[in-house]
């Protein structure tokens, strides 16, 4: 495990804020799009309790009971009013956000590792250890899902890509591959050269963003190819790209930096450490003000993009003593 700072750390004390409540290592982390001026956060972890929490704030909202085994994945509709967890305890389920209620469990024969849910709400996609992928549609939950078979080893993530009508899968065979979703057939492919450790679609759906081995992958979304490959000197366990495209974080697996690119040239701006434990999971908030990290050491952290800027919990001093002098009546300086 790494233990030196790598010599391009960013000397400034950056403080993260963090999110305790979990038991055991945070493995996946998903902001919401805004919705009615907000925004949310979701994480699973070993423990089995995906928790909600304020996207801006980190404040925890709520824990979904319910599963009876690790939780690997955790994703919410794009209204926030759902959330879908993929489970070892060979269930997937679909979760009330505002009861916390569960809506539908589906049973499978093996541990699920990703969920996601159509734009819409309406239907999941899952995969895991059967190396097999399903769709269920939530208005008829009793009806057989579709299924898809092709991969040959575990299915760790999972999209739901709506504006392009497909499911993307990727896993432990090094395949990204691409299922149309109105007859779940395979109609694209991407191959890597290690196992692909995450995926995700970036905010505006232009980008997925994949990590295997020691590279950090940027597919065009319209053609599967690859917009941008980065090649780093650790094993990349999640990358998440800035909104703006101007820069993406990224997390490792064997150590406790997290790591802040140029997006154009690949070049490393920042890194910081925090955590006491290695980074599973890394996502950027959709207004890119801050982003999240999740690690073995059962924290979650947000960080600023702008470290010192005033937004959610942290105010800089001048705003913060003029806060003060408000509050006892007095006029700010």
């Amino acid at each position: 495990m790494t233990t030196q700072p790598p010599p391009n750390t960013n000397p400034s004390r950056v403080i993260p804020l963090t999110c305790s409540g979990h038991t055991r290592p945070v493995v996946h982390l998903q902001f919401s799009p805004i919705t009615d001026g907000t925004y949310y956060l979701i994480s699973a972890c070993k423990d089995g309790n995906p928790m909600l929490r304020d996207g801006p704030t980190g404040d925890w909202i709520g824990t979904f009971q319910g599963h009876k085994g690790a939780v690997w994945s955790a994703k919410l509709s794009k209204d926030a009013s759902k959330a879908v967890t993929a489970s070892a305890d060979f269930t997937a389920k679909v979760w009330d956000t505002y009861t916390g209620d569960v809506l539908h469990s589906f049973v499978h024969g093996h541990i699920v590792r990703s969920a996601d849910m159509s734009d819409d709400g309406t239907r999941i996609v899952s995969g895991g250890q059967e190396k097999k992928l399903r769709i269920y549609d939530l208005n008829k939950p009793e009806e057989p899902a579709l299924e898809a078979e092709g991969h040959e080893s575990t299915i760790k993530s999972v999209i739901w890509d709506g504006e392009r009508n497909v499911v993307l899968s990727a896993g432990d065979d090094k395949e990204i591959r691409v299922w149309d979703i109105r007859n779940f057939s395979q109609v694209n492919t991407f191959k890597t050269e290690h196992a692909i450790t995450s995926m995700e679609l970036s905010a505006d759906g232009k980008y997925i963003t994949c990590t295997a081995g020691k590279t950090v992958y940027f597919l065009d979304a319209s053609n599967y190819q690859p917009s941008k490959t980065i090649a780093t000197a650790y094993d990349v366990s999640s990358v998440s790209l800035h909104p703006d495209h101007k820069r993406f974080v990224a997390g490792g697996s064997n150590d406790l930096w997290v790591r802040i690119y140029e997006f154009e040239s690949g070049k490393e701006l920042e890194v910081y450490k925090g955590h006491h434990g290695p980074i599973h999971t890394v996502s950027y908030s959709p207004d890119g003000e801050i982003y999240a990290t999740g690690s073995e050491d059962g924290t979650i952290r947000l960080w600023q993009t702008t470290p010192g800027k005033s937004y959610g919990l942290w105010q800089n001093k001048a705003s913060k003593d003029e806060k003060e002098n408000d509050v006892n009546g007095l006029p700010a300086e």
